[in-house]
């Protein structure tokens, strides 16, 4: 009895499947799927916002967390991959909107950078706190700059990264 009721159910189990597979292929046409034959495909091109979110911000998280930790080395190296990010980010895209993205990341940016620097190379938590702060509201600055006063950064309440350990070794 239960080999006819195992077979029976690998049965319902493929119909389900071609049911599904048949059902899926009316819906989606090839043409969304594939692209025509010969065409070659079109490359992705990141807008600032999708380098924003990958390069930068979660780069400012783990800084943040790294210096609440007083990791020093891993902060010192967040803040490193933050420059890196901005840098490549004004080759990518120098103008946004007609502004200079350049400039508008070294005015809102550069001190508290400097700042958030001094303060990993004192390895002062007080001083990191405050320079942290003030390198949040210069990415606001800047987000408000670009009409874009609703992206709102904030210091990290919770690692957003379960599988890297803050804590300084």
């Amino acid at each position: 009895m239960n080999k006819h009721l195992t077979c029976l159910g690998g049965l319902a189990l493929l119909f389900t499947a071609a049911a599904v597979e048949t059902v899926l292929a009316q819906a989606v046409p090839q043409s969304a799927v594939q692209a025509p034959a010969g065409a070659a495909a079109a490359p992705y091109a990141m807008t600032l916002g999708d380098m924003m979110n990958t390069l930068i911000q979660p780069r400012h998280a783990k800084l943040g967390l790294a210096g609440h930790a007083q990791n020093w080395a891993l902060a010192e190296y967040a803040l490193v991959e933050i420059r890196q990010g901005f840098a490549g980010i004004v080759k990518a895209v120098p103008n946004f909107h007609g502004l200079p993205v350049g400039q508008l990341v070294d005015a809102a940016l550069s001190r508290p950078m400097d700042a958030v620097d001094a303060a990993i190379k004192e390895q002062n938590p007080q001083k990191f706190a405050a320079a942290y702060a003030q390198l949040t509201s210069g990415c606001n600055a800047c987000h408000s700059a670009l009409d874009h006063p609703f992206v709102v950064i904030k210091a990290p309440d919770a690692s957003a990264f379960p599988n890297q350990d803050f804590n300084p070794r």
